[in-house]
């Protein structure tokens, strides 16, 4: 339930009271003996679904936009006349003035945001070199991203043009300095004890994992944004969502980072393509599912404009994501073609083990060197296998050939093969 209360100026008792009435909602009125503005208080208890329709009726009646509504959640109310009510006006969203609220009290104060940011953006980052899941899930709780995110969004279909331009640049202003953050760390770190002599950051899994995405991160994103307008509009576990939105943006963007202070520029074109997709997907998601869910301007006469703007961004973002896509679709074909490669050579050396041709030989695998850029550049993958064979066994001196075509025949690329013979003797 809500309570909400109305400042009522002079002359204007009558239209409140004969608005309440027209909508059949139970109401109490104080008189204020304030400083003459106001004639009167009145209270009206009402379910959170009757509250937008009951502060258009006073709209439209022809109140004062200069009073006072204030309108408070009632955390209980002992009446048997709640269940009329609550049956009259039924739905589960908040009303589009507690909406708005909600959203500028998500955004804080640039002072905060870019604190908590900066110290969410060091932990990620700390998280990310020492490979810790745990670490990286616990700076997500710092981030503050889900308000601006919600903010930017509500701001557009509101039609509050001061909202939605403060929660895109508190967005793109903070995503720069988590970069930047991530960077600077990364900068300082490198080539200290406190990281082992020729560290790379592309060998760091939680890293790895951040610069081959794929197109599958996309429901990470769009699945981010339908939560948190879910619990916005609901008033529902915002925190937990919010870490969802923090996974999907803090971690990618200081592998950006990092890969800018390694020098890596496919860390930084990965990462960072992943960063602006999922940025785009939130706002996207969050957009739509606001407007579909009834949230117009109040003023009616804007409702045409504000439906236009959202349209226009609506496109912007579907074609700026087509087109960042295009990145994760290849990194995703790359890794897939890489990962193919493997298995096959992998395969094939267990056949070539229990095949008679090869009689007392035993192949091992030490490694495949086939990248993400090599797939797109048409560079060769090398193989390197250990071939272990009784002692003073000679092979024909066409055998690494042999070899390299059964792996070609079984991968269906051209490789380099590198055999290495081993003579091994066991016992027992």
């Amino acid at each position: 339930m809500r309570l909400v209360q109305v400042f009522v100026p002079h002359g204007d008792l009558e239209l409140v009271l004969e608005t309440a009435t027209a909508m059949g909602v139970d109401y109490a009125v104080s008189e204020q003996t304030s400083r003459g503005e106001f004639e009167a208080l009145v209270s009206i208890p009402v379910p959170p679904a009757a509250v937008e329709p009951f502060l258009s009726e006073l709209r439209a009646a022809g109140l004062h936009e200069d009073s006072y509504t204030v309108v408070t959640a009632a955390e209980t109310i002992v009446s048997d006349r709640t269940a009329d009510l609550t049956g009259e006006f039924t739905g589960t969203r908040i009303s589009r003035e507690e909406l708005q609220a909600r959203a500028a009290d998500l955004a804080p104060a640039a002072s905060t945001y870019f604190v908590l940011l900066v110290v969410s953006t060091a932990i990620a980052t700390a998280g990310l070199l020492l490979d810790s899941a745990a670490t990286i899930i616990g700076a997500m709780v710092v981030a503050p991203l889900m308000g601006p995110a919600l903010a930017a969004s509500v701001g557009v279909v509101v039609d509050d043009d001061e909202l939605a331009t403060r929660g895109v640049v508190l967005q793109v202003v903070g995503l720069v300095v988590a970069v930047a953050t991530a960077a600077g760390i990364g900068w300082v770190l490198r080539g200290t004890v406190l990281l082992p002599p020729g560290f790379d950051i592309t060998t760091v899994p939680q890293i790895t994992e951040r610069t081959t995405p794929s197109v599958l991160a996309l429901f990470l994103a769009l699945g981010s944004g339908v939560a948190g307008v879910v619990s916005l509009v609901r008033n529902v576990g915002s925190v937990l969502v919010g870490v969802a939105i923090a996974v999907a943006l803090v971690p990618p963007a200081a592998t950006a980072g990092l890969g800018i202070a390694w020098g890596h520029p496919t860390v930084v074109v990965t990462a960072g393509t992943l960063v602006l997709v999922n940025l785009l997907s939130i706002n996207l998601t969050a957009l739509i599912l606001l407007w579909l869910s009834g949230y117009r301007p109040h003023r009616s006469d804007r409702i045409d404009h504000v439906y236009g703007r959202l349209r226009s961004r609506v496109v912007v973002l579907l074609v700026a994501i087509a087109v960042l896509s295009v990145v994760l679709g290849g990194v995703t074909y790359g890794t897939y073609r890489t990962a193919a490669v493997e298995h096959d050579v992998q395969t094939e050396l267990e056949a070539m083990n229990d095949d008679p041709a090869f009689d007392d030989l035993r192949f091992r695998e030490v490694g495949v060197d086939y990248e993400l850029v090599d797939v797109f550049t048409g560079s060769q993958p090398s193989v390197t296998l250990v071939v272990e064979r009784p002692p003073g066994e000679q092979e024909p001196d066409d055998f690494a050939d042999r070899v390299r075509e059964r792996l070609e025949s079984a991968t269906g690329v051209d490789l380099e093969v590198t055999v290495e013979l081993v003579d091994t003797q066991r016992s027992g």
